[in-house]
């Protein structure tokens, strides 16, 4: 399981960069407040989207003085973080948790969220997020708790799966898909995969429009394991809270993949009086990075840092 995770974290130079002022590096007249409330205290980050433990790698290795608490709901990706992050010891605590949930244990000097489903998750047919193999209508973060996709598919009403498929993929056909999809139940419990339901959505399209450079299934993919594991809920209660876990000068970094998840962080960072955005422009991968790292080219990088 572990092995399957390995995977290169996006935008790791813009990651340490943004996290350049935390403790292990010299204080600079805009980070002090930071220091200051970590020499008064433990210097503890949290990591909400722990993946495999790449960021929380580099950051722990750039920041000595740093210790981490890093959630995850994926058992694949807290095997891996664990063996990643083993020779920090004690310096790294994982736990099994949504950061939706969580309440950390002291005032924290850095909080990193990765938003979305990682690669090796992509890359797992088992895992039931992708068409590129055939795989089971799952797409739960956590396998073991909540609803599949399949059984969404069959739970909900036409009108209620076509807004659902509008609203997280943004896809304009989604009226047409969600009749599609009603009139093929059961999609649960016959064995069907993520192959049939991109054949289905596919189907709902002209046939010049099924052979671009995105499949047409692209969109209510990404709509249904939005809504399975309830993701733009949990980003917004965790933009509503972490500001009050964060000390005097700490930061808050959120990567995003999609509009839907970007505009969400950039309109807190305007916003909220609690927190100065330290990036007008979302921070993006280099032409290199993109070329050696595909995931990389949507991701959004957006930091702000806790006010008075």
């Amino acid at each position: 399981m572990a092995v399957s995770f390995a995977h290169l974290p996006v935008l790791a130079d813009s990651v340490l960069a943004a996290f350049s002022g935390l403790p292990g590096q010299p204080a600079g007249a805009d980070d002090g407040a930071v220091h200051g409330a970590a020499e008064a205290g433990e210097a503890l980050l949290l990591d909400c989207t722990l993946g495999g433990g790449g960021h929380s790698a580099l950051l722990l290795a750039a920041h000595p003085a740093l210790r981490l608490i890093g959630l995850d709901r994926d058992p694949a990706a807290r095997a891996a973080a664990a063996e990643r992050l083993a020779p920090f010891g004690d310096r790294a605590v994982i736990q099994a948790a949504n950061f939706a949930d969580f309440t950390p244990p002291a005032p924290l000097v850095g909080v990193l969220a990765d938003l979305g489903v990682s690669s090796p998750q992509l890359d797992e047919p088992g895992r039931g997020f992708s068409f590129r193999a055939p795989g089971p209508l799952d797409m739960r973060m956590d396998p073991d708790a909540g609803e599949t996709a399949a059984e969404l598919i069959d739970r909900l009403d036409e009108s209620a799966l076509a807004d659902l498929i509008h609203a997280y993929g943004e896809e304009r056909l989604s009226r047409r898909i969600a009749r599609r999809l009603v009139a093929e139940r059961p999609w649960a419990g016959n064995g069907r995969t993520t192959a049939d339901l991109a054949y289905a959505v596919a189907g709902c399209f002209p046939p010049k429009a099924r052979h671009g450079r995105i499949h047409p299934a692209t969109r209510t993919f990404q709509a249904l394991r939005i809504a399975v594991n309830d993701e733009l809920g949990a980003l917004d209660r965790l933009l509503v809270r972490a500001p009050d876990w964060l000390v005097l000068g700490g930061l808050l970094a959120v990567i995003s993949f999609h509009s839907l998840e970007d505009r969400r962080v950039k309109t807190a960072f305007l916003s909220d009086p609690r927190l100065e955005r330290l990036t007008r422009k979302p921070l993006v991968a280099s032409e290199e990075e993109e070329q050696a790292n595909p995931r990389s080219r949507s991701a959004k990088l957006r930091v702000a840092r806790r006010v008075a």
